[in-house]
């Protein structure tokens, strides 16, 4: 029987597919160091996991409503006032089961056969699989390597045709951990009001930023870009609640209408006891956050100094998130193949490049220990020094 053509080109993720390897290797009791982890290493503070644990022994088990329970989605609105200088109702909220599904939602309901999803590279590798299952086409960006990967007015205004129906803005990003500033972000807003096409604005790392960069949130910058934004964020990265599975979305109020109407019939809510862990973590105290930000910074500084004194390979220290994109170009033989030998050989896990859109690069994860940092990093450069 054939399958439906939405799902025929769509394959596994590749990061959970080498997370899996690692982990099965290391089941087998091979010594693998695991530098490719999309998640934190630290566990969900107590405060938050204590709020999941009394909600369960009271019963809030049951239903809530499709788009979050009532008092979350009013935090939600708290916390983007706060953080972010941005008015949204609770009826231009909506949680969902991470964000994830927050951004599979967006596309679902914004876009058809023959709009197009303009996609900036590197990319999240998700992003494409997620604009073809919604029907349209994504059309990548190429950025380059001595802008820190972000877009620039010629290269955004190059690729909108008057199909344009969305363009994908992470920042901080996955993979390159690069942040747009104020600056860059007029200069994308003007563009996008221009020529009416929306901006999914994926912010699920906004609180892991370091040194003096600001995150700024594009919906922000005034009422006509406001009004074309949809802005997703979530808390597995800076509460380390990866396995909770909530993230939020808010925008237009007839846009976010359609996502809940969407919603209700493919998911009917999100875990009830999940969404009173997260009240806990967006109302009660936030030094957890900022504790974990600090070690990542700390990490980040190890990688960096490392990857840098090995041969061949070469970085853009990132400004966010907790990810190093390494360029490994010198080595002639392809992203997949260098993380499939690092594997094979060095015993390190790493995340490819090819599927975000960018062969001569390998992402690194400093969500790790430093002892675990210092032991990849060596093997690695072993590994460089008897293939350079």
């Amino acid at each position: 029987m054939k399958l439906a053509g939405r799902v025929s080109d769509i394959s596994e993720s590749v990061t959970l597919e080498i997370g899996a390897r690692a982990k099965k290797m290391v089941k087998d009791g091979i010594d693998v160091v695991s530098l490719a982890a999309g998640e934190p290493d630290f566990d969900t503070p107590d405060h938050i996991k204590q709020a999941g644990i009394k909600a369960i022994n009271e019963g809030f088990t049951k239903y809530t409503p499709s788009s979050g329970m009532l008092e979350l989605r009013e935090a939600i609105s708290r916390k983007f006032k706060n953080d972010n200088a941005l008015n949204y109702s609770t009826n231009q909220i909506v949680v969902s089961n991470g964000a994830k599904h927050s951004i599979n939602n967006v596309f679902q309901a914004v876009c058809e056969a023959g709009d197009e999803v303009l996609i900036p590279g590197p990319y999240w590798l998700s992003y494409p699989a997620m604009v073809k299952m919604a029907e349209a086409t994504p059309v990548f960006i190429a950025t380059r390597k001595e802008n820190n990967f972000k877009l620039t007015e010629k290269e955004l205004s190059s690729k909108i045709t008057k199909n344009t129906k969305c363009l994908v803005l992470n920042s901080p990003s996955n993979p390159t951990g690069s942040v747009y500033s104020r600056e860059e972000l007029e200069v994308v807003a003007k563009l996008a009001v221009k020529h009416n096409f929306f901006v999914m604005s994926d912010e699920i790392y906004e609180k892991l930023i370091y040194g003096n960069t600001k995150h700024v949130s594009i919906a922000s910058l005034g009422k006509d870009i406001y009004d074309l934004t949809i802005t997703v964020n979530g808390v597995s990265k800076s509460y380390s609640m990866t396995g909770w599975r909530i993230g939020y979305a808010a925008g237009p109020a007839d846009v976010m209408k359609a996502i809940g109407n969407l919603q209700s019939h493919a998911a009917s809510n999100p875990a009830s006891m999940s969404q009173r862990a997260v009240l806990a973590a967006l109302e009660d105290r936030q030094d957890c956050v900022e504790k974990m930000r600090i070690e990542f910074g700390k990490r980040r500084d190890l990688m960096v100094a490392g990857i840098e004194g090995i041969k061949n390979m070469s970085c853009v220290r990132p400004e966010g998130a907790f990810y190093l994109f390494c360029d490994i170009s010198k080595f002639k033989m392809g992203s997949v193949a260098v993380s499939n030998r690092l594997l094979d050989e060095a015993r390190v896990a790493t995340i490819p490049g090819e599927p975000f859109g960018a062969d001569d690069f390998i992402r690194l994860s400093f969500a790790t220990g430093e002892d675990k940092i210092r032991k990849g990093i060596e093997r690695i450069k072993e590994w460089a020094g008897k293939n350079g």
